[in-house]
């Protein structure tokens, strides 16, 4: 709400002939064109029939329902420099978390075990990223440059600099073959929900560790538990889960190779969010293509 007052306000300043309405005060649903929500209402598109684009606040759009979106209704997803800045952030710590051994000196912490491990240098860690989109390449490149062994895996070919990538189903077991740390960074849709998945783990080096910071869906929590216990997966970092918060018996919560963070690695930022909506509602105003639109249909 806090959010949606300020970019009201803006709105009021620099585009003072769109009337902005912050929800529940919506106004005459038929006068609504724009829709700049997170998690939208119910039917918006028989509440707002003259629906024109729908903007996520967020980087993601699996919270939609995209096969009921009509064909002339465009979807378009936040690229907030606030977020790519937040996600390298987030990225680096939890990489360095997991690439220094943290969840075992925390956990010999709380047993007072004074135990040191082996250390390996950057140089010789090879972290592999699962999705190449905006994020998952600002990320290969900040890893990059602390010295790790990057690669990357996306369902296209792309190609970044410093970053051996790997596509498609069939280059999928020669990127993981490839990995130590791996970070998941990939949209959600029906062909990566449960990607992150016993037959994954056991294709990655042993005592390989895990990052998710896409979405919670893309994990099956039991198999992670699994690669766990039985030593394939030495660690894991999560800021997603499927349910969050979890329940207050879920194994997650004291498990001593885990570590948690309530789903905080990168959020819209006030200024910088309502900047990027303002250059796309001019951009599609004035027929011009918009940053960050999805392809209904794929997904993302």
């Amino acid at each position: 709400m806090e959010r949606g007052r300020h970019w009201q306000q803006r709105f009021a300043v620099e585009e003072p002939e769109i009337a902005f309405r912050v929800w529940p005060e919506e106004g005459d649903p038929l006068e609504v064109e724009y829709l700049v929500a997170w998690q939208p209402p119910e039917d918006p598109f028989q509440r707002y029939p003259n629906l024109r684009v729908v903007f996520s606040i967020g980087a993601g759009v699996d919270q939609f329902d995209l096969a009921s979106f009509p064909g002339h209704v465009r979807l378009v997803r936040m690229l907030d420099p606030g977020i790519l800045q937040g996600m390298r952030e987030y990225a680096t710590l939890a990489v360095l978390a997991l690439h220094r051994d943290l969840p075992h000196y925390m956990a010999a912490q709380r047993e007072a075990r004074w135990q040191a491990l082996p250390s390996l240098p950057a140089q010789r860690r090879r972290v592999g990223i699962m999705g190449l989109g905006n994020l998952g390449a600002a990320v290969a490149e900040t890893l990059g440059n602390l010295g790790f062994m990057v690669s990357g895996w996306s369902r296209s070919r792309r190609e970044i600099r410093a970053v051996e990538c790997f596509a498609g189903d069939e280059e999928l077991g020669a990127f993981l073959a490839n990995t130590d740390i791996l970070v998941c960074l990939l949209p959600l849709t029906e062909a990566t929900r449960g990607i992150l998945c016993r037959d994954v783990f056991s294709q990655l080096s042993r005592g390989a560790r895990l990052l998710n910071i896409g979405r919670g869906a893309h994990l099956n929590e039991t198999d992670l538990l699994a690669a766990l216990d039985d030593g394939q997966l030495s660690a894991a970092m999560l800021d997603v889960l499927e349910k969050e918060p979890p329940s207050d018996d879920h194994p997650f919560w004291r498990h001593p190779r885990i570590l948690l963070t309530p789903h905080v690695a990168a959020a819209t930022q006030v200024d910088t969010g309502c900047d990027v909506l303002l250059d796309n509602l001019r951009r599609y105003r004035a027929g011009l293509p918009m940053y960050g639109e999805v392809n209904v249909s794929a997904g993302y």
